[in-house]
């Protein structure tokens, strides 16, 4: 398998069907027209169909989030490790559960790009198998760290509150 000097395949290049629909080209565009195939006019802000079909609500984020594995199933098929593949589907499940908002998640839609990053991730593992995965671990420990935060704080907030409560009666 022959990789070009200048971007690393995702994937080799395989006889039938599949392989050819799954070929870096097709990921990269998969990536390109859900996250940013569309532009405001006069502004640099970019968005793709994954924005748009997220306007529907209710089946609109969980049909973008479908599209989105697309890219996770490929890079399980090139044997990603593990702690990569739960980074990018953590970057899909973020899209999705905060896309599924009404109109806050629209505007995050916009923002938040999980393919791009998804397709970035594939290709560094091409480029240098293994070596990045602290990033990985980094990224997955600091989510946790912040999810803890946002469920503990309002444990502390109840606890001071029933402690200032208990002391002045």
């Amino acid at each position: 398998m022959a990789y070009s000097a200048s971007r690393p395949q995702i994937l080799p290049r395989r006889g039938g069907r599949a392989g050819r629909a799954l070929s870096d080209e097709n990921l990269d565009m998969l990536s390109h027209v859900l996250d940013d195939c569309l532009r405001i006019p006069g502004t640099s802000v970019r968005f793709g169909l994954d924005a748009i079909v997220g306007l529907v609500p209710g089946i609109g984020d969980v049909i973008g989030g479908l599209a989105s594995c697309i890219l996770i199933g490929a890079a399980w098929f090139r044997g990603v490790p593990y702690i990569t593949l739960t980074r990018m589907a953590v970057n899909v499940g973020i899209e999705v559960l905060v896309g599924s908002v009404p109109l806050l998640g629209d505007a995050f839609d916009v923002a938040w790009k999980a393919n791009r990053p998804n397709c970035k991730l594939l290709t560094r593992h091409v480029a240098r198998p293994r070596r990045h995965t602290w990033r990985d671990w980094g990224f997955l420990l600091t989510l946790m760290m912040g999810i803890v935060l946002v469920f503990s704080l309002p444990l502390i907030a109840l606890a001071w509150v029933l402690g200032y409560l208990m002391a002045h009666p």
